[in-house]
């Protein structure tokens, strides 16, 4: 399978905020974009802090493909998001009761929890973290109708090269990836820092 998302692409881009997303199901951007997230394409999407680039987390093509455009080190896996606790779930082990009920009423904010993997979970997504995923779901309208869209959680990466400044706009988004990205447009959320990493095991905070 080729790797698309490294080609050449050029998207429309679609300017998505808070007050059109209902009505974004009533066009055909929807469509197209689901189609182009479940073959494995990369898309860049507003966050609670920066714009983030996203992929199907299923698609190890893809996965190395945001590697190289960050030129990012693999072992540091990648935080997935989903629209709610149901859609991530297939992506982890079995969680008991509490953790399930603390984790539904602690989502949507920018707080991402390290638990269990799932055995099928790829080792790209799971980096050094060997077995555990980090996972959230985010605390921004637009990026939560996005994985309900694509039917699929997202992989979570700030929208930038590695050790550089995350881009905050659609513009600084173009201007660094051009046509590589299929940009969702949209207001970034107010917080200042990337979101908090949790290791639930250990109670211990990782960012």
């Amino acid at each position: 399978m080729p790797d698309l998302p490294c080609k050449d692409f050029s998207p429309q881009i679609h300017s998505l905020n808070h007050s059109i997303m209902p009505r974004l199901l009533t066009h055909h951007a929807p469509s197209a974009l689901r189609r182009h997230i479940q073959r494995g394409g990369l898309i860049a999407y507003p966050t609670e802090s920066c714009y983030g680039i996203g992929a199907n987390p299923r698609h190890a093509h893809a996965l190395r493909a945001i590697l190289r455009l960050k030129k990012r080190p693999q072992h540091k896996g990648f935080i997935t998001i989903g629209n709610n606790l149901a859609q991530l779930e297939p992506l982890l082990q079995r969680q008991p009761e509490n953790v399930r009920q603390h984790l539904r009423a602690t989502w949507p904010a920018p707080i991402s929890f390290v638990l269990p993997a799932h055995p099928r979970v790829l080792p790209l997504l799971r980096g050094n973290q060997r077995n555990r995923l980090a996972v959230r779901v985010p605390n921004h309208a637009v990026a939560r109708e996005l994985c309900r869209i694509a039917g699929t959680p997202l992989v979570s990466t700030s929208c930038n090269q590695s050790g550089k400044r995350a881009c905050k706009s659609e513009r600084e988004v173009r201007r660094l990836f051009g046509r590589k990205l299929w940009i969702v447009g949209g207001r970034v959320g107010k917080r200042k820092q990337p979101s908090e990493i949790v290791d639930w095991a250990e109670n211990r905070r990782l960012r």
